[in-house]
């Protein structure tokens, strides 16, 4: 089925009801892996960060991470779940070179946490997402592939194998089936997607970075002819890695299995391949059933039981949820729906936050996370909690303007420095000789220079058209390298020409 064969999303969904199920692993920030001591930092040498347990050696015995069991514990009371009193691992067999166990350790008819939910919004319309389970394991290693032309195993000369990731601690999210959105189906996903990553970040348990692995979403979906309550066959798209791919896919897979249901062709179970250039899915490998990994208890370690009284305990520590923020925020700051909204997508509200707790007012934190590092952010490829620059030194910098220091343009050449890595915002102005020059006897001579270059304009003024001003203010402003105090200048020009401001 190529792109050209599809039928178009408007008419698959006059036929088709769209039902949807995500499932979302997040590998959690813990300092050393799942059932072992190894580190989970990032950047080492390939297979450097191993041992005889998480290369399964014989012999070698797991012990459970306690920092991962909390963590699963905390995102489940986040997600509105059961928390098990009882629950234990098990075995999930199957072979994959980057699984040096040729098992994974998983949890499967006994998950931490179950039955909860998250609500979601798009454009203002509230959908329940309802949550199946959450559920820990354990990630497996990473195979490169070499010499083929994209990047995977088809065509691939040979392959290499780094396991410094397996055994990293990964919660899987799942959800129930998603029924009811209709033609918003792909809008739903991103949401959740978006709505749970922003709720892993404000808990702690780990950076959610999508771009970098961190988290990542299988989309499973299936249509079913409108009217009609039997579920249809489902494709699952795997490793979705950024919320845009997300929707993209599901509004892909749905014109697709439309296509193919339409010419009478049946829907095959199976895992696709997403493709970020074109927003197409192409075929893997056929969907395993839950007997085909002929799951069983793992015998090396003892099931888990949380208290009550512990439970309790981590539920009472449990930050400000993000869609409360969120609604506190926008009233606190004002904001229309489609401002907050902004501030969403462009991940700024913590970084926003902070610069208000560091000093900053509201509206000047807004100003600068939302435009000129925005822009830089987007420029450079990254997210805005990466660029280089502190919420404690943008707010210096807005504390800089508000007292006159600093005009907009000024600032923005501040913050340049900082990213640069020139120093602080004070010690940015001092090299680059940034601040604002007011006094009367620095300005003068360049007011009455201006004066002098643009008699026409001077003799406007001196006839009463003071909005004339604005000419001379801006040539004294080029003259100064945008240094210049501009309602100062605007002052000495109306005193020299005796305009009236």
């Amino acid at each position: 089925m190529t792109v050209t064969e599809l039928v178009s999303y408007e008419d698959a969904l006059a036929s088709y009801e769209p039902v949807m199920g995500l499932e979302v692993h997040v590998e959690l920030g813990t300092a050393t892996k799942m059932f072992c001591g190894c580190s989970t930092a990032l950047g080492a040498e390939p297979n450097s960060q191993t041992c005889p347990t998480c290369l399964g050696m014989p012999g070698s015995l797991p012990v459970v991470n306690a920092t991962g069991i909390e963590s699963a514990v905390r995102i489940g009371l986040a997600l509105n779940c059961k928390i098990a009193e009882w629950c234990r691992f098990a075995r999930k067999n199957y072979f994959y070179p980057d699984m040096p166990k040729n098992f994974q350790t998983s949890q499967y008819d006994e998950p931490i946490a179950f039955d909860g939910y998250l609500d979601v919004e798009v454009e203002g319309e509230t959908f329940r997402v309802e949550i199946e389970r959450a559920h820990m394991e354990e990630d497996t290693g990473k195979s490169t592939h070499v010499g083929g032309a994209t990047g995977r195993i088809h065509g691939a000369s040979h392959s290499l194998l780094d396991y410094n990731r397996a055994g990293i601690p990964l919660i899987e999210i799942v959800t129930k089936p998603i029924v009811g959105a209709g033609d918003r189906a792909p809008e739903v996903a991103k949401a959740y997607v978006a709505e749970l990553r922003e709720l892993i970040k404000a808990l702690g348990v780990s950076e959610a970075r999508m771009e970098m692995g961190q988290m990542r979403c299988d989309v499973n979906l299936s249509l079913r002819p409108k009217g009609q309550e039997k579920f249809g066959t489902r494709s699952e798209t795997k490793n979705v890695n950024s919320l845009r791919s997300v929707e993209r896919a599901a509004r892909y897979e749905i014109m697709r299995h439309a296509a193919v249901l339409g010419d009478g062709g049946t829907i095959v179970q199976e895992t696709r391949h997403f493709h970020e250039d074109d927003g197409s899915t192409t075929s893997g490998r056929v969907k395993e059933e839950a007997e085909d990994y002929r799951y069983f208890p793992e015998p090396d370690l003892v099931p888990v039981a949380p208290s009550r009284e512990w439970v309790e305990e981590l539920r009472n520590t449990l930050p400000e949820l993000p869609r409360v923020q969120r609604q506190r925020l926008k009233a606190e700051w004002g904001l229309s729906d489609h401002e907050m909204q902004s501030v969403l997508n462009a991940g700024a509200i913590p970084s926003i936050v902070a610069t208000i707790e560091a000093g900053a007012a509201a509206d000047q934190a807004r100003k600068w996370w939302m435009g000129e590092l925005a822009r830089r952010a987007n420029e450079d490829g990254v997210e805005l909690s990466a660029l280089p620059i502190t919420p404690a030194q943008v707010a210096r910098v807005a504390a800089l303007v508000s007292e006159g220091s600093l005009n907009d343009k000024l600032a923005r050449q501040v913050i340049e420095g900082v990213l640069a890595g020139e120093g602080d915002p004070d010690t940015v102005v001092e090299k680059r000789g940034l601040k604002v020059v007011s006094d009367d006897s620095a300005l003068g001579a360049a007011v009455d220079e201006a004066i002098a270059g643009n008699q026409a304009v001077a003799d406007k003024i001196r006839g009463g058209k003071v909005q004339a001003a604005g000419a001379l203010v801006g040539a004294v402003m080029k003259a100064t390298r945008g240094q210049a105090d501009a309602a100062r200048v605007r002052e000495l020009i109306l005193e020299r020409l005796g305009g009236q401001g």
